[in-house]
């Protein structure tokens, strides 16, 4: 048996930007997702603290100490500029590793830079 867990999240992430017309995903600064050990195109799960609104896209890296969190196509009517998000995928783990498992963790505050880091 396996149980999906938390692989990592990076909360309270501002939205920097929207593009509705490129094809999809989300743009994350690749120094974040080296940090949380997000791969480029890995399915994501993302939750807008300001109005609520959950969806699945994929995460695609963006410049390095850009601070970038970029919403593109569908996404883009999800969120607005300034608007908290958190991040997160997920993983499936044996139950031996899932009792021994933390998630990898950034915090960031409302300029994007990271205030702490977990795992």
């Amino acid at each position: 048996m396996m149980v999906q867990l938390l692989k990592a999240k990076v909360h309270r992430a501002r939205v920097t930007s929207t593009s509705q017309h490129y094809e999809g995903s989300l743009t994350l600064d690749v120094e974040y997702m080296e940090k949380a050990g997000f791969l480029p195109h890995e399915k994501i799960l993302v939750g807008n603290i300001y109005n609520g609104n959950r969806f699945e896209t994929y995460v695609i890296p963006g410049e390095r100490g850009s601070r970038t969190v970029q919403l593109n196509g569908a996404t883009a009517h999800l969120g607005d500029t300034g608007d908290a998000l958190t991040i997160m995928t997920f993983a499936f783990y044996t139950p031996e590793e899932a009792a021994e498992h933390h998630p990898k963790v950034l915090v960031l505050d409302e300029n994007n830079q990271i205030v702490r880091q977990e795992g």
